[in-house]
């Protein structure tokens, strides 16, 4: 797959009482997620992608081939797409072993064995190719639906919520095998969400949706951060997304430092993280909760806290008996929620400079 992939879909399809109506252009590189409630039109748009239904008016191409133009009334089967599809429910032929089912709209080639190996090995299903899908659990189930998805060799997968229908601990057991697929596979990745949690572990372009209309799309971290994402976080999730990069990492009781872009005439500004071993220069996403930051005038010199950077106030929001203030830090920008009280005592001002005591931040791991 080219790394100018694209995807353009300019077309309108009437779904009861929502018009879905897109207009945008993907980059597919890595996986790009569909979030939205219910109802957003989110499994619509990637049933007009395979084929399985037709827009009313428009285009859809990927990759510069035409899928359907209903101008032009061209309409590619799509059988002929080569689109891999993972359901909610994973769909598997009862009658047939998992070794059957994940073969099932395989082509054999002079490579096939070691093309069947690869995905039986990043599955890990090794052990479970004689058995039949009534002796798997549902996060083994989703496993074989997707290594069959991969068989069929398409040259794009979609996956509609794989993680719906499973129970905590088999979301977790999954979603490792989930997050190496796009990079083993060179594939790109549409894939339906509503959890805020697959969307911060797997996606790498968010696409937010309301109402059949796409609100806004970009790399995660931008739309994320963006005005229009924050009615989907709630009050306790109110948080942003940072970029930084892995310094040199030195003997300091096992915490990982973390650089923040600043400007040519800045000084460095470094967050510090526990839990993860990465080598330095390793670019890595940070997400900050906005109740998780404490502001101060001065640096405190006796204090816990490991995060203690400097800041400056860009503005403020009330947000009920609090106060959201947007802080530049380097060249991004985090929040803080104090209360009310405390804004009405200290006064805080935009384009004053203070300090940002950050109680905890969640590394989410290395950067797509």
């Amino acid at each position: 797959m080219s790394l100018g992939s694209q995807l353009v879909l300019t077309c309108q399809k009437q779904l009861g009482h929502c018009q879905l109506a897109l207009d945008v252009c993907l980059p597919l590189q890595g996986v790009v997620g569909l979030f939205g409630l219910s109802g957003a039109g989110k499994t619509s748009v990637i049933n007009l992608i395979a084929g399985l239904i037709k827009p009313d008016v428009g285009r859809i191409e990927f990759n510069g081939r035409v899928f359907v133009d209903t101008a032009q009334k061209q309409w590619q089967q799509p059988e002929r797409r080569r689109i891999g599809y993972v359901f909610q429910d994973a769909r598997l032929f009862p009658h047939y072993t998992v070794q059957k089912n994940l073969l099932y709209g395989h082509k054999t080639t002079a490579n096939s064995e070691q093309k069947i190996a690869k995905v039986v090995t990043l599955l890990g299903i090794e052990a479970l190719l004689t058995r039949y899908p009534s002796e798997l659990s549902g996060g083994e189930k989703q496993r074989v639906a997707i290594g069959r998805a991969l068989l069929s060799e398409p040259e794009l997968l979609l996956m509609d919520e794989p993680l719906a229908s499973l129970d905590e601990p088999r979301k977790q057991e999954l979603m490792p095998y989930l997050k190496a697929l796009s990079q083993q596979f060179n594939l790109p990745i549409i894939l339906v969400s509503h959890s805020l949690n697959e969307v911060l572990q797997l996606v790498d372009h968010l696409v937010l949706m309301e109402n059949g209309k796409v609100l806004q799309h970009g790399p995660l971290e931008q739309v994320w951060n963006s005005e229009q994402m924050q009615p989907w976080l709630g009050e306790r999730e109110q948080s942003v997304l940072l970029k930084a990069q892995v310094a040199k990492v030195s003997d300091n009781h096992g915490m990982l430092p973390l650089a923040l872009a600043t400007a040519a005439n800045q000084p460095s500004l470094c967050l510090w993280s526990s839990g993860y071993q990465l080598p330095a220069g390793q670019e890595v996403l940070v997400k900050i909760r906005a109740g998780d930051v404490a502001l101060s005038r001065e640096r405190p010199t006796s204090t816990s806290m490991r995060n203690v950077l400097p800041v400056t106030l860009v503005d403020s929001s009330q947000q009920s008996q609090q106060v959201e203030w947007r802080m530049a830090v380097g060249q991004q920008v985090i929040k803080a929620r104090i209360t009310s009280w405390a804004q009405q005592e200290m006064q805080l001002q935009p384009g004053e400079q203070v300090y940002a005591l950050i109680k905890a931040i969640n590394l989410l791991g290395v950067a797509k």
